[in-house]
């Protein structure tokens, strides 16, 4: 399969890890490059499309297949507007670094008719994946930022620090990584902006974001 990844070479080589190295994989860098490209590809992920979703409109005219990273907005936001104008068939994904390449790929869709295809793209790509609802956050970005979240809290309140917090998750939950392990690895500002998309969708206190993560974001960029 021809799959044009735009994001960031991380990306791709996540992409790589994730679906083998059998398909021919093309990165970009940039929306405006992606859209002289688009017509040579049969399936395009789209990891850039949260950050400027006035972008989707390169996809009014392209008729293979999207994944676009769903994690801080909805395939229902991104399409309000513009969906009888998309010719192509759209999925969202968890696109969050380091939470591609997993056993399942976390997926979502507008129309549940759409599903069949859904199926076909996965087996295509040799995956197992599981469909969640079109939400902001999805489940596993969601969960996981919210846990970092609380964790901060904990050190925030002196209660413990961050290495008893990552030790005491791994060894009283069996997670791969304790919460400030999984920031290093997502990212900072990507936990800060995924917990403040959730928090601004649910206003649930409990993605309401703790002050020292503020801070530290704040610094951080």
């Amino acid at each position: 399969m021809k799959i044009l990844i735009i994001g960031e070479d991380s990306n791709l080589q996540e992409c790589k890890q994730k679906f083998g190295d059998e398909h021919q994989y093309t990165l970009s860098d940039a929306h405006r490059e992606a859209d002289k490209l688009l017509e040579d590809y049969e399936l395009v992920i789209d990891f850039m499309i949260d950050e400027a979703p006035e972008q989707i409109e390169i996809y009014f005219n392209y008729q293979g297949t999207v994944l676009l990273n769903t994690t801080k907005i909805t395939l229902t936001e991104l399409t309000f507007h513009n969906r009888h104008k998309i010719k192509s068939k759209i999925f969202g994904f968890n696109g969050l670094p380091t939470l591609v390449n997993r056993e399942l790929l976390e997926v979502s869709c507008i129309d549940s008719s759409d599903e069949m295809l859904l199926k076909q793209l996965c087996d295509g790509l040799k995956t197992k994946f599981t469909r969640v609802d079109d939400r902001v956050g999805l489940v596993t970005p969601r969960v996981i930022c919210m846990i970092i979240n609380e964790a901060y809290y904990t050190v925030q309140e002196g209660t413990a620090s961050r290495e008893d917090v990552d030790m005491a998750m791994k060894l009283g939950t069996n997670y791969p990584y304790g919460p400030f392990e999984w920031t290093k690895r997502i990212g900072l500002r990507h936990v800060y902006e995924v917990l403040e998309a959730v928090y601004e969708d649910t206003k649930d206190e409990r993605y309401k974001i703790c002050p020292l993560l503020k801070k530290e974001y704040l610094r951080s960029v």
